[in-house]
């Protein structure tokens, strides 16, 4: 079973360690190196990425310099997770267990084009953990739809707007009984903290998904993107969540949804971003349709969760 004591509540009580170093090469604004920093102030400096193709490869900087002060693997778009099953295996050879080996992959190597080895690594049961930070498109490439992009959204492939829904990873991955997945935002760093946390003090695989909001590819100001990744959640856009052996628990404002907490209109989301802009009335009906249907799914699984026979 999962336990995990000595949660933070405040960013002041965030470890000071900094493993992501002055001189990377995120454009401004971007949500994956303030991700990444927080997530590697919760696992340490012992900790192994294996990195795909994708917006953190040149992120991290030209070789031979980097702006990362942990190991890292560098590896083909669709092989990360095979990647860090090599890198588990030999922990596991070497008998060194206080190292984390850790993907750090975007939703096309997640979603789409790595798929297949990251689904495999997990029916394995391989011991590391997987974070797709979600941006819902293939930013690194020049803007592409991906198996991520929303219903609706413009990409340089979809101008017209994507007319198809987006996957739900986290979901296909609950598939693989895994004990541990979760969801976060960059706009609570203290829960996506605790759940890198959380996630490093348990064996076997372990999943954990990242909105990304991206500045140049949703076409918002740069400034915004803490309070693009809030207002995702208060809308609803994005859900809070952790699956514990296979038991959803929803969390922070997300809960507060589900127990009552009036949900903010998807448009106040939605209008923020250019890629947004061209959307008819019947498309954003659609949206606020798709939307409600979901809330509705987890309203059932929290009512049941929380039932008194539980």
């Amino acid at each position: 079973m999962v336990s995990f004591r000595g949660e933070i509540v405040a960013i002041k009580d965030l470890p000071l360690d900094e493993y992501v170093l002055k001189g990377h090469a995120a454009c401004p604004g971007c949500p994956i190196t303030i991700a990444l920093r927080i997530a590697l102030k919760a696992l340490g400096k012992k900790t192994i990425l294996v990195i795909p193709a994708c917006c953190t490869a040149v992120i991290e900087a030209l070789y031979p310099k980097t702006a990362f002060n942990v190991p890292i693997l560098n590896i083909a778009f669709e092989a990360s997770a095979a990647g860090a099953s090599g890198v588990a295996s030999a922990l596991k050879m070497l008998q060194q267990k206080d190292i984390t080996p850790v993907v750090w992959a975007g939703d096309g190597g997640s979603y789409d084009i790595g798929l297949q080895a990251l689904s495999g690594a997990l029916e394995r049961g391989t011991n590391f953990i997987y974070v797709c930070y979600n941006n819902q498109m293939y930013s690194n490439t020049g803007i592409q739809r991906s198996g991520a992009t929303p219903y609706g959204a413009w990409t340089t492939t979809t101008w017209t707007g994507k007319k198809e829904r987006q996957k739900e990873l986290a979901e296909i991955v609950m598939a693989h009984h895994i004990p541990y997945i979760a969801t976060a935002t960059i706009a609570y760093p203290e829960d996506l903290f605790n759940k890198m946390k959380k996630a490093k003090e348990i064996k076997g695989s372990r999943y954990i998904e990242i909105l990304a909001p991206c500045p140049p590819g949703w076409r918002f100001d740069m400034s915004k993107t803490v309070e693009m990744s809030k207002l995702a959640v208060e809308t609803g856009a994005w859900v809070l969540y952790e699956v514990v052996n296979g038991k959803m628990e929803f969390n922070g404002y997300s809960k507060r949804i589900l127990e009552g907490k009036e949900r903010k209109p998807v448009e106040e989301w939605l209008k923020m971003q250019g890629r947004f802009r061209h959307l008819k009335e019947e498309e954003l009906a659609k949206i606020k349709e798709m939307l409600d249907e979901k809330w509705k799914e987890y309203k059932k699984l929290y009512s049941s969760e929380t039932s008194p026979d539980k």
